[in-house]
């Protein structure tokens, strides 16, 4: 059995596709009448003939499903496709007979009000009623047929019930060519039903205007008249008042599609001023024009159309131009032209001082052409403040500029516009020390009618006047931002200011501990011109001079802290003051106690290596007297509370290893004992 599908199965499904089909179905349609948006128009009266069938289409149409899957790939395989309005509703019947009565020809109907003629692709609702039988055949709609719906293969009926049609709505019939070995066409005739689809009455003219802009006469229709019973030449028209000659005519859309109910009729100049009259009559092809079904429209059918005094072509106001202007905008009191403006921008001058020139001109075109601004480019932006003034001229194209109807410009006409200088937000300062208080003195010039101000300081202090007085207590980088405006310009300056601190007290030491022999020497790294010093050294001893005086401490407790000042003062009788803190302590003699008793009584209460200020690298172990490993630190200030695994360990004898490093001198030493844990 042929198949006339499109399926998209494995390669084993794919070998029932007849080759002839798949051909057909990878070309794309490209004549009129083969794709739903440009179908034929009908008139029921008619018989429609097409004697051969391209080869093209294979797009997939949609409808309810088919029994068996049978509507897996219906496609518009070699397609026409009909067009037509319900005027009375009823049934439809007609009958479609092959060239070649052994060709299989299909159809599907769709009902697309509302709709565009493309969503018979993609929306089911649109189905009406179908036969896509795989026999060869006169096929159709009539009382013959027992359903709305024949789907494809051999043995299935070729004619299909009568659908019902809805008055006022469109419709669309695709006839599909399956038959794969020829290309003859076939016979349409709309035939047996009830409902009405022959457009009533006869066109007629609904009125004529006259579109100055490309000297035509556009003509509305009350109806579609076919595109080709219009001659190209415009045969079908004359002026009955007032004068013209007419060089051709064309109907809307159609160079893709058949029927139009708006035609365009052209002149060979344009029309002046006053009334006029556009009659139809017999042309070169000895009608007017005709409707799908044959009907004229009448001769000496007329619509008259007045074409008034176009208006003068007025330059407006300029709008406003802002800041530095690169170009002006112009409004126009009616559209112009765009191709009489001159790109050079000759069409203009302009004076004033400082003087300016001008590089090109346009303007804001639409799909016509035309435009109500004109836009005019300087070669350099405006920066002064300035008085300018455009006068209109005629260009080096020796045209001037032409309206919409051709009505030339005035020339000498002006326009004037004013410019604004450019601001700087430039900014000069001035910086008061006095000691830690430094004092920002900040100006601006307040040049080019610079009326507003706005200091902004770190981000978080504002100001709003031209001036301004800023005070810092501390040292660093300031961060100042300067934005002005004259009220059309404006300008914005950043600026990084470092208060730089001019004298300091400061001085190095190492922080100990210290023992009792020890020498303590703090150096001296205060800066500035100096001109005193006072060492305080925190042990009832002072001194002055830059360098401070080695020092001994001998604390009265196990550790305790000093305080060591420095105070200086400079030239300009600022001072400042540095202070660091020592640790002294009575002794740096490493030792292990030989007992302990860790009863919680204040009292030797813990086992560690006493007074190991100097020792680097320690390490302190503890072992029982099996042996094992019961305490271990790297920090001598962490001690052993005789505790193993937070249980109390037993009374009696531990053995204690301790080594470290002499921080002096370098030396490693290794040292171990006993001691009894005592309760």
């Amino acid at each position: 059995m042929r198949s006339k599908f499109i399926f998209l199965y494995p390669l084993f499904c794919l070998m029932f596709i007849h080759i002839g089909t798949i051909q057909a179905q990878q070309m794309t349609c490209t004549a009129i009448g083969q794709n739903p948006s440009t179908a034929f128009p009908v008139c029921g009266t008619k018989v429609f003939s097409q004697d051969s069938v391209p080869k093209c289409g294979g797009r997939l149409v949609v409808g309810p499903p088919c029994p068996g899957g049978q509507d897996a790939g219906l496609a518009d395989v070699n397609p026409y496709w009909y067009k037509f309005t319900c005027y009375k509703a009823g049934t439809l019947g007609f009958k479609i007979t092959p060239k070649v009565l052994t060709d299989d020809y299909d159809w599907q109907l769709f009902d697309i009000t509302g709709h565009s003629p493309d969503d018979v692709f993609t929306d089911p609702r649109l189905f009406v009623c179908r036969n896509w039988s795989g026999e060869g055949g006169v096929t159709g709609a009539s009382t013959a047929g027992n359903s709305l719906q024949e789907c494809g293969g051999k043995g299935v009926p070729l004619w299909s019930s009568m659908p019902s049609l809805i008055e006022g709505h469109e419709y669309l019939l695709l006839l599909s060519h399956f038959t794969s070995e020829g290309q003859s066409g076939y016979d349409l005739e709309f035939t047996g039903g009830t409902a009405d689809i022959t457009s009533p009455g006869i066109p007629s003219i609904k009125y004529a205007t006259y579109n100055c802009l490309n000297n035509t006469i556009g003509i509305k229709l009350t109806k579609k008249t076919l595109c080709k019973t219009l001659t190209s030449q415009g045969t079908e028209f004359l002026f009955t008042k007032g004068t013209g000659t007419i060089t051709g005519a064309t109907g809307a859309n159609c160079s893709n599609g058949f029927d139009s109910d708006s035609l365009l009729v052209q002149l060979s100049a344009p029309l002046g001023p006053g009334d006029y009259t556009i009659a139809f009559r017999n042309g070169s092809d000895n009608n007017t024009v005709l409707d799908v079904c044959g009907n004229a429209l009448a001769e000496g059918e007329s619509a008259d159309f007045h074409i008034a005094v176009p208006p003068p072509v007025e330059l407006r106001s300029a709008a406003p131009v802002g800041c530095a202007p690169d170009q002006i905008k112009i409004g126009l009191s009616v559209p112009v032209r765009c191709g009489s403006i001159a790109a050079d921008g000759s069409d203009f001058t302009i004076s004033g001082t400082p003087l300016a020139a001008i590089r090109s001109a346009t303007g804001n075109c639409n799909a016509n052409n035309l435009t109500d601004t004109l836009i005019i480019q300087f070669t350099q932006p405006l920066v002064r403040d300035a008085n300018y003034t455009i006068t209109l001229t005629t260009g080096t194209d020796g045209t001037p500029i032409l309206g919409e109807c051709g009505q030339p410009a005035a020339v000498r006409q002006t326009v004037t516009f004013h410019t604004v200088d450019t601001v700087s937000a430039d900014f000069d300062f001035g910086l008061n020390r006095n000691c830690k208080i430094s004092t920002l003195d900040l100006t601006h010039d307040g040049d080019n009618a610079v009326n507003y101000w706005h200091w902004t300081f770190d981000s978080t202090d504002n100001r709003y006047t031209q001036n301004v007085t800023k005070i810092y207590g501390d040292f660093g980088v300031k961060h100042v931002t300067l934005f002005v405006s004259n009220g059309t310009c404006t300008d914005s300056v950043a600026r990084d200011i470092n208060l730089e601190r001019t004298m300091a007290a400061l001085f190095d030491v190492d922080p100990g501990p210290y023992c009792p022999m020890d020498i303590i020497s703090p150096k001296n790294a205060s800066y500035g011109n100096l001109i005193s010093y006072l060492w305080d050294y925190g042990n009832g001893i002072i001194s002055v001079g830059a360098d401070a005086s080695p020092q001994r401490y001998y604390p009265t407790q196990k550790e305790q802290d000093y305080r060591i000042r420095l105070i200086v003062e400079d030239n300009l009788h600022c001072m400042d003051t540095v202070e660091h803190f020592i640790k002294a302590v009575t002794s740096c003699y490493i030792d292990v106690p030989t007992a302990f008793s860790p009863n919680h009584d204040g009292m030797n209460d813990y086992l560690y290596p006493l007074s190991a200020y100097k020792a680097l690298n320690l390490e302190f172990s503890v072992y029982n007297r099996l042996g094992q490993l019961v305490f271990q630190t790297t920090d001598w200030t962490k001690k052993w509370d005789g505790n193993v695994k937070g249980k109390p360990a037993d009374i009696g004898t531990y053995v204690w290893m301790l080594r470290y490093t002499l921080k002096d001198t370098g030396k490693r030493i290794f040292r171990k004992g006993t001691t009894v844990l005592l309760r």
